[in-house]
């Protein structure tokens, strides 16, 4: 009897689910090189259950009817899969600002030394010289600024070059690599802008920046949040009319089960 409840109860959840990742977008549409995603949902299984078996207890010992049918369990979220596609580039002035002009991410590194994955390339420096992003997680082949460095630069390619005690002449420290994946969709966010592989999204392929299919590396620059504010604020708008519409659902159905209570009383 309760099962249209339990029904509307899968698609609350799963609208539920989906307003928190608008609100998830919408809340990171500045931060740098955000990726927003989007909410995939499938049906639950369903029963199959036979014309008889629906009215066996009100009619009991009629011939079965050659009629079946199958009842919907409800709805899940499958998935939430980001959109990696390319943010707008801004211009800073900070020299170690540096965003990827096409295909590629950032490596880091964690802690226990796993490399993980990002498009945010607002670099920061350390107390002991190295290039890191804004959690502190070391760039993945470690980069060391000099003591005494002036300035700093940052090719296309990723090579690094710095000037010390403002000679005029650069010395190269280091490469930023990039690395590309087969499906980035499948890729797991771990927060703080970065990802890690899965089976899904295949191991990383690492290479050169403007080679070979990989992105430029523009340095005073940083890619922008890819967040369509507009799209997002009507897909709210959408999801809480479904949700309004499966509430006043529910309230029928509950005026229904009211309603036999007292017919039985």
């Amino acid at each position: 009897m309760f099962q249209p409840l339990y029904v509307a109860a899968t698609g609350l959840s799963a609208l539920e689910d989906e307003m928190l990742n608008i609100t998830n977008n919408l809340a990171n549409a500045q931060t740098v090189a955000f990726k927003q995603s989007r909410t995939e949902n499938e049906s639950l299984y369903y029963v199959e259950r036979s014309f008889k078996d629906m009215l066996y207890e009100a009619m009991s010992g009629n011939e079965e009817p050659p009629l079946s049918v199958a009842y919907g369990t409800g709805v899940r979220v499958a998935s939430t899969p980001a959109d990696f596609s390319q943010g707008s580039i801004k211009v800073t002035k900070n020299p170690l600002d540096i965003a990827v002009q096409g295909e590629g991410f950032f490596q880091f590194m964690m802690q226990d030394g796993a490399p993980v994955y990002g498009r945010a390339g607002n670099l920061h420096i350390d107390d002991q010289g190295n290039l890191v992003d804004p959690n502190g997680h070391k760039l993945d082949p470690q980069i060391v600024i000099p003591d005494g460095t002036t300035n700093v630069v940052i090719r296309q390619d990723g090579v690094v070059l710095v000037a010390v005690n403002n000679e005029n002449e650069y010395s190269e420290i280091g490469q930023v690599n990039l690395a590309r994946f087969t499906n980035p969709a499948g890729l797991e966010s771990m927060g703080q802008n970065l990802y890690k592989p899965t089976t899904s999204s295949g191991e990383p392929m690492i290479g050169t920046a403007s080679e070979n299919g990989f992105g430029a590396i523009n340095q005073y620059a940083l890619e922008e949040s890819n967040v369509e504010v507009i799209s997002e604020m009507m897909r709210m708008v959408a999801v809480q009319r479904v949700f309004d519409t499966v509430t006043k659902a529910v309230q029928s159905y509950e005026g229904m089960l009211a309603s036999l209570e007292k017919m039985k009383s």
